[in-house]
């Protein structure tokens, strides 16, 4: 099979690549975006969305990543339905290999490979996942005003999500498997100090309970089974939502030891900037984002690589030099 070659190969569906592929089209740059396995990232298994500007009502996340589909589409953009399995950044043109068998070549490439967060891995926590379980409280949390909800975790992200319920939800429980924080010790002088935070020391989820699907009512959560970790004694709380908060992993392993990586395997990027330590290759969204990951700071890293692309094509753009 002969290669292909384009001027902008995005890897990645989300809206950071949905956007970057709009912007790029536009510039008349005739983008090829290879969408992967999970198209649409994490709004996919999103049901409200309410943060995303430009809405009066709620609209459903995949619906959003839908309309971002189509309008790449529209703006000029091929979409290919492939998974890309190999890279090669040490030479110009790029190349890009994918589990069809498809080679591309490519002059500038945006990674917007995205991130998951990690989850408990309970059978019952899938079940509620978007209907009482969630992974971001800046996302969800406004559905929980004067609720009672638990966060799971021991570190900065989950002190972080405690604290930020805290000031909408009627009570936040933060349930952690060992003694004490991994936070820093300032985010856990400001959570002590809620007086609407409890703090659950030797204790995990055992089982997510509610309500299951019974159509049109989708299921909810109203409960948790909790079991110390010292004893093994299980006890039930009831509850309106939890909040997972464990961590996240971004798709990173493809550009393992090819790309610099911040802590946690981020992508790293040129401060102000998409631009990775390779001229050429740029990094949007939450493949490269370990502090907000939000839907519109993904698409707003997009137009950025997609303008950085476009400068660097035309010779304009500064080669970002990775910090020592």
């Amino acid at each position: 099979m002969s290669p292909r070659h384009t001027e902008v190969l995005i890897i990645g569906s989300g809206p950071a690549g949905y956007t970057a592929a709009i912007y790029a089209a536009r510039a008349m740059m005739r983008p090829v975006l290879i969408a992967g396995m999970e198209q649409g990232g994490q709004l996919m298994i999103t049901t409200d969305v309410e943060n995303y500007p430009g809405f009066g009502d709620p609209i459903q996340g995949p619906w959003l990543m839908e309309q971002m589909l189509k309008q790449a589409t529209h703006v000029g953009t091929e979409i290919v339905n492939d998974l890309v399995t190999e890279v090669e950044l040490s030479r110009r043109p790029f190349t890009i290999r994918t589990d069809s068998g498809a080679v591309w070549t490519a002059d500038t490439i945006i990674i917007s490979t995205g991130a998951k967060a990690k989850w408990l891995g309970l059978e019952s926590e899938q079940h509620f996942q978007g209907f009482g379980v969630s992974a971001c409280a800046t996302c969800d949390g406004f559905f929980y005003r004067n609720k009672d909800v638990i966060v799971v975790g021991g570190g900065n992200s989950a002190v972080e999500e405690a604290l930020y319920l805290s000031n909408i939800a009627r009570s936040v429980t933060v349930v952690h498997r060992r003694d004490s924080f991994r936070s820093e010790k300032i985010l856990r002088e400001r959570l002590f100090q809620r007086p609407n935070v409890k703090v659950l020391w030797n204790t995990e989820v055992a089982e997510i309970t509610g309500k299951p699907s019974k159509p049109p009512m989708p299921p909810s959560v109203e409960g948790v089974k909790l079991r110390n970790t010292l004893t093994g004694t299980v006890t039930e709380q009831a509850i309106d939502g939890v909040f997972v908060a464990i961590g996240h992993a971004p798709a990173t392993e493809l550009f393992k030891d090819k790309l610099k990586m911040k802590p946690g395997g981020y992508l790293w990027t040129a401060p102000d900037s998409t631009a990775t330590d390779i001229p050429g290759v740029f990094a949007a969204g939450d493949v490269t984002d370990d502090t907000f990951r939000q839907a519109i700071t993904a698409a707003g890293m997009g137009c950025m690589a997609a303008l950085e692309a476009e400068r660097y094509l035309a010779g304009i753009l500064p080669v970002a030099v990775a910090a020592e």
